[in-house]
Formats: C-alpha cells, structure tokens, sequence
C-alpha cells in the first residue's frame, strides 16, 4: 500500500510518498519540504493568510517532485493522507483540499491525520526506531506534552502545558533579547556563547508534584532581566541571558521527562517536534539516559520540523494497525483545535449546504 501524505499546518508544505511492509516499519520513499520561513522573517513571525497562500503553491510543483523521487505516478497511490489539524485554519484547509480533490480525481480513499500524531510516531523514521511502549515529550511550536504511547493511537495524556509550550518560550524569549525569526534556532545558536547560570531564572512547575509545564513566567522573568540591561547591554551580556533562559527550559524539560518515566516505569523516551532538534536539551538527555540506563530516541533532524513524511507514516501506521480506516467520502472538515488524547472523538456531522 502506497501512502501520498500532505502536510501545511503551519509554514510548511511537505509531501511524501510512504509504503507499508508486510514486516517493520512502513518505508519512506521520497519525501519533499518547502519552508516559509523566509517570507515570513519579514513580519517576524508566520502571517497566515500568506502561509495559505503559499501552500497553494507548492503543494501540486512538490507531489511531482515526490513521485518522481520515488519512481512512481498517482496510479500507484492508494490512500491520500493529509493533516487534519491542529493548526492554522486556513493552512490546514489548503492541505485538506488538495489531498481530497486529488483522491476524488483518483477514486482512492482519504485519511485525514493529526499532526502531533506524526510528530509523536516521527522517530520510526529513524535508523534507530522505538518499540511500544515508551513515554513521548512532543515539543512542537505551541504545543509540550507527555504523553504515554502503549501502541498506535494508544494514547494517555500525562502532563501538558498550562499556558506557554517550550518551542513559544524559546521564541517570545529571543524576541524579546532583539533576535530574529524563527527565535528558537536563534536563541539556541546564541547561547553557545554564554553562561548557563549567568543569570537565576525560575523553572516553573519544576517540583509542583505533577507532570505539567509552565513557560510564561519564564518569559516574563527574561523581559525584566533584560530591561535591567538595558540598551547598554553588552553581546556577552545577551548571550548569557540566552543561555541562561534556555538551560530553564531545558532542566524543566529533561526533569518532567525523567519524572514521567518514574511514574509510569518504563524506561524509554520519545522526543519529538522542533524542540527535540535542541543540541542541549539532546545532550542533557542522552547523559540522564546513560546514568539511570534508559533509552532515548529522536526523529532524524530532517523530520524534527513539520513534514510530509510523518503525516505519510503516521496514516500507514494506523492503517497497518486498524486503528483507522480511510474513506471514500472527499467532503472534509480541519481540526485547528484538536488535543492527542481525543484523537478518536468523532467529528461532528457537516451542515447540509
């Protein structure tokens, strides 16, 4: 079974062509991405009539890439997948149109997929792929979650960000040093010039007992040191607050995901979404990993942003498992709200027009 999925939840387009396998993982393919990421650096941050825009350029000039990447043609599609949601409305739409108009052109079913969904499954694609079960840390733009995966859409919400999500925190908190768009690579790059302990930030809800996050304060405490600072800030100055908000983030990360472990006493983690691609909160990890003997796994750095290819696996997978089915029915609905653990709540019947 061949799998097209299509991904444009926010300011990426991606397309990928995955096939399943009567053994293991399915098989990746070709895979294509086109990022926004420079229009939008222009308004410092992603504008998303202009992400909509722009998907609805790229997503038919990607499918041929892809195809011909993989050596195949539409006849040998057999289910049309997109991103159901979360995400930008608008965005999520010109995916959900593209992939259910080529699938009616096609007569083949479609599967609508969520997006953290993939991101979560993202590290089969790995050359050291998981097994079931393990906790997931998904750390993906607005979203940190811990979540326990005992199989495909097998899914308990452990612990959740109550106000700001970690990638928000890495980007509002470059923002307000004065670095540019995208924040969280910027900061990050920053920081490997400064002083983790420079300067005492809070870890939030580090030892509040439970498994939820908190990035808000945080933020708030990099704006008032930095206007402590003042226009006279030196760049060691700034880069020290740049490392110093990005060693809170990480210690908050790395502690609640050890303490999920414990709590649920297994002894594997999943990284995954933009902030897994984080050089120290990967380094911090793997040496929490080798002291209490656990293992810890990550999606290549390709697939750590939005991509088709996890939306691709992701439907392959519960395809393969029988966790969902496709459908012959093109009339779609996205989902820019739509929490992991209500993965499988129905979607409300669509109006007659």
């Amino acid at each position: 079974m061949n799998v097209l999925g299509f991904e444009s939840s926010c300011d990426e387009t991606g397309v990928a062509l995955v096939s399943t396998r009567q053994v293991g993982v399915p098989l990746l393919r070709a895979h294509a991405l086109y990022s926004q990421v420079q229009m939008h650096a222009a308004y410092g941050g992603v504008v998303p009539e202009l992400a909509s825009r722009d998907h609805i350029r790229r997503a038919l000039p990607l499918t041929r890439e892809v195809l011909a990447a993989a050596g195949a043609t539409l006849a040998d599609v057999d289910v049309v997948a997109f991103t159901r949601g979360p995400g930008l409305a608008g965005a999520l739409l010109v995916g959900a149109g593209v992939a259910c108009a080529l699938a009616a052109a096609l007569g083949k079913p479609v599967l609508g997929v969520h997006h953290l969904e993939g991101h979560l499954l993202s590290p089969f694609l790995s050359a050291d792929p998981p097994e079931f079960p393990f906790v997931a840390l998904l750390v993906s733009g607005g979203h940190t979650q811990l979540m326990r995966v005992d199989a495909v859409g097998r899914y308990t919400l452990l612990g959740e960000s109550i106000d700001d999500a970690a990638g928000e925190a890495f980007d509002k908190s470059a923002k307000l040093i004065g670095l540019g768009y995208p924040g969280g690579p910027a900061l990050a790059a920053l920081a490997t010039q400064g002083r983790a302990g420079a300067y005492p930030l809070p870890r939030p809800l580090l030892h509040s007992g439970n498994l939820d996050f908190s990035f808000a304060g945080l933020k708030t405490a990099v704006l008032t040191q930095h206007r402590k600072l003042g226009t006279a800030a030196t760049p060691q100055q700034l880069a020290d607050l740049a490392a110093s908000a990005q060693a809170a983030i990480v210690e908050v990360l790395v502690k609640k995901s050890l303490a999920a472990l414990k709590q649920t006493g297994l002894d594997r983690l999943v990284v995954s979404g933009g902030v897994g691609a984080n050089v120290e909160l990967r380094r911090q990890l793997d040496d929490a990993a080798r002291r209490r003997g656990l293992r810890v796994h990550y999606p290549e750095l390709d697939f750590c942003t939005d991509n088709g290819a996890m939306i691709a696996l992701a439907a392959a997978m519960r395809l393969q498992s029988g966790a969902a089915q496709a459908s012959l029915d093109y009339g779609f609905e996205v989902r820019p709200r739509w929490p992991l653990d209500q993965i499988d709540t129905p979607i409300p019947a669509r109006r007659p027009a």
